[in-house]
C-alpha cells in the first residue's frame, strides 16, 4: 500500500495525442504538389515569349542557309544552299572591314562609358543629399529620353547651317568651322556617333555603379586611409574587388548594347558617309534591303548574335569562376 507521503506527491498528467494534421484539399493527393495549375497560368506568357523571341531567330537561321531574295520573298520557293552565304560573307573584303570597324566602335564606346560612368559613381557618392539627387534624377532623365529624339537632337546640334555647334565654335575665333558639313566626313560623323552613345549610356551604368558603391562598408576605406593609402589605392584595393560582380555586369551589358548600336546610326547617317559608320547591324539591314538579299543580311545577323553570346560566355564564366572562390 502507497504510503502517506507518496500519496501527497503529485501525479504526473498524461500527454494528449497529437491531433491529426488537416488534409489540404487536393495537395496530398500529388504528393504536396498542386497540379498542373500554376503551369497553365504561366502558359500564355511562355507561349508569347517563345513566339515573339524564338520563332523570329528560327526564321532568321533558316534564311541564311536558303537562296531568299526578293522573288522567294513573294513566292515562297526558297531553295536551300547550306552555307553558301556564310562563305561569301567570310570572303567578302567589305563584311571584314565591317567586323574591324565594328569592334573599334564597341571598344572606344566601352572604355569611355566605363570610366566617365564610374567617375560619375563616385562624384555622386560624395555629394550631399541635395545634390546627389539632382544629379541623379538628370541621370535618369537622360536615360530615359528616347533613342530616336536623342539622335534628331544631335543631328540638329551639328547641323551644317543651323547647329548650335558651328555657331559656336565660329562666334569663339575658329571661322573655319562656319557650315562645315560634319556629317559630310567619316572621321567626324563617327566621333558624333560615339558622343551621342556614350551620352545615352553613361546614365544607367553610373547609377547601377553608385548603387554597387553604397554596399561598400565605410569601416574598410576608413581603414585603408588609417594605414596610409591614398584614394586611388583605396578605390583599386578595396573599392572595385568589392564591386567587381556590379562592374563585369554592366561591362558585358554595354558592350552587347554598343554591339548592336543600330537606330543611332541609322537614323543620323544610315552608314555613311561611304562605310565610315557601318557596322554590323546597320551592314546586315543594308544588305538585306539596298541589295535585296535577305539571306545575306541574314547570316550577317546570326554571325553578330554568335559575336555577342561570346561576350555572354565570358562573363557566365567569370561569374561562376567567382562562385567557385567563395
Amino acid at each position: 500500500m502507497p504510503t502517506t507521503e507518496e500519496r501527497a506527491r503529485p501525479r504526473p498528467r498524461p500527454v494528449p495525442a497529437p491531433a491529426p494534421a488537416p488534409r489540404r484539399r487536393g495537395g496530398d493527393r500529388a504528393g504536396g504538389r498542386s497540379g498542373p495549375w500554376p503551369y497553365l497560368l504561366i502558359a500564355p506568357t511562355v507561349l508569347g515569349m517563345a513566339y515573339l523571341l524564338l520563332y523570329p531567330l528560327a526564321r532568321a537561321v533558316l534564311i541564311s542557309f536558303q537562296d531568299f531574295r526578293l522573288r522567294q520573298l513573294i513566292s515562297g520557293d526558297a531553295r536551300f544552299v547550306g552555307l553558301a552565304n556564310y562563305r561569301a560573307l567570310l570572303t567578302d573584303p567589305r563584311f571584314w572591314t565591317v567586323v574591324r570597324r565594328t569592334f573599334l566602335f564597341m571598344a572606344v564606346n566601352v572604355v569611355l562609358i566605363m570610366v566617365i560612368a564610374l567617375l560619375v559613381a563616385l562624384m555622386t557618392e560624395r555629394l550631399g543629399r541635395v545634390w546627389r539627387s539632382v544629379v541623379l534624377s538628370s541621370l535618369v532623365l537622360a536615360w530615359a529620353m528616347p533613342v530616336v529624339a536623342a539622335t534628331t537632337v544631335f543631328q540638329w546640334l551639328f547641323h551644317s547651317e543651323f547647329g548650335i555647334v558651328n555657331w559656336t565654335l565660329t562666334s569663339l575665333g575658329a571661322h573655319s568651322f562656319e557650315r562645315y558639313p560634319w556629317f559630310a566626313h567619316g572621321t567626324a560623323a563617327f566621333v558624333i556617333l560615339v558622343v551621342l552613345v556614350v551620352w545615352q549610356s553613361v546614365p544607367f551604368a553610373a547609377i547601377t555603379l553608385y548603387s554597387a558603391l553604397t554596399t561598400v562598408p565605410a569601416e574598410l576605406q576608413e581603414s585603408a586611409r588609417l594605414d596610409g593609402a591614398g584614394a586611388f589605392r583605396i578605390l583599386r584595393s578595396v573599392t572595385l574587388p568589392l564591386i567587381r560582380p556590379i562592374v563585369m555586369l554592366v561591362l558585358c551589358l554595354e558592350v552587347i548594347w554598343t554591339f548592336k548600336a543600330f537606330v543611332q546610326i541609322w537614323v543620323m547617317t544610315k552608314g555613311g558617309p561611304g562605310d565610315a559608320t557601318t557596322i554590323l547591324p546597320v551592314y546586315a539591314v543594308q544588305t538585306a534591303l539596298s541589295q535585296q538579299r535577305y539571306d545575306l543580311g541574314s547570316a550577317a545577323s546570326m554571325i553578330t548574335v554568335v559575336l555577342m553570346s561570346g561576350v555572354l560566355v565570358l562573363y557566365f564564366r567569370q561569374m561562376f569562376r567567382q562562385e567557385d572562390e567563395r
